[in-house]
């Protein structure tokens, strides 16, 4: 049954990046990448985390006044520039996968997590998850005004196996100073570590 479970996993997260890769032209809304999984976008008190591959399960964990407070904290220093808010936001980003874990049961995720094999999708997540957790809490992050030097954009796929390359997504930021696009990909580390934060053009020319 898990290997029934995998495969299907598998086939979620390439037709959901797939999706996203072949309409480039006519990119996803936020509001239109949440409703392609049947997700509720976050707010500053409640996220739905995406979790099992292609977003099969979903936990919805609480927010308090104290995680919002540890947030402030965290991006505080990405006040003085640009550079210094992305790297706030990998630093965000690996808190929030440490806040989410317990509750989702996904303390154990793995890096590139891609269910071939014997691998278990329980507890793991493929990269329609990550991006879509990763944009909540970029979202979250918008709600409480703590992004100076950023937007929140929906995310955005490379590959489409036709190319060679496996489809891949990504949250994505957009520098409101020199319109640059960076991309906030959590899918590449394991549980707890921060994100890369690269330019969006250099990671979609990756494998």
């Amino acid at each position: 049954m898990e290997a029934i479970v995998a495969r299907y996993a598998i086939f979620i997260c390439v037709v959901g990046a797939l999706g996203a890769s072949l309409s480039s032209a006519s990119a996803l809304t936020i509001s239109e990448a949440y409703a392609s999984v049947s997700l509720s976008p976050p707010t500053t008190r409640m996220v739905v985390v995406c979790h099992d591959f292609g977003c099969a399960q979903r936990t919805p964990v609480g927010l308090s006044s104290g995680d919002l407070a540890a947030l402030s904290s965290l991006m505080a220093p990405g006040r003085a520039s640009a550079e210094a808010e992305r790297r706030a936001v990998a630093a965000a980003g690996a808190w929030f996968d440490r806040r989410i874990g317990p509750a989702a049961g996904t303390t154990h995720r793995v890096a590139r997590a891609n269910g071939f094999g014997s691998q278990n999708t329980v507890g793991q997540m493929d990269c329609i998850d990550t991006s879509r957790n990763s944009t909540s809490l970029l979202l979250i992050l918008e709600q409480l005004q703590l992004l100076r030097h950023h937007k929140v954009e929906a995310p955005e796929a490379r590959g489409f196996l036709l190319d060679g390359r496996g489809p891949h997504a990504t949250a994505v930021l957009t520098d409101i100073h020199t319109g640059k696009q960076w991309a906030v990909d959590s899918w590449t580390h394991k549980y707890g570590e921060r994100p890369d934060v690269i330019p969006l053009d250099v990671w979609k020319q990756q494998s």
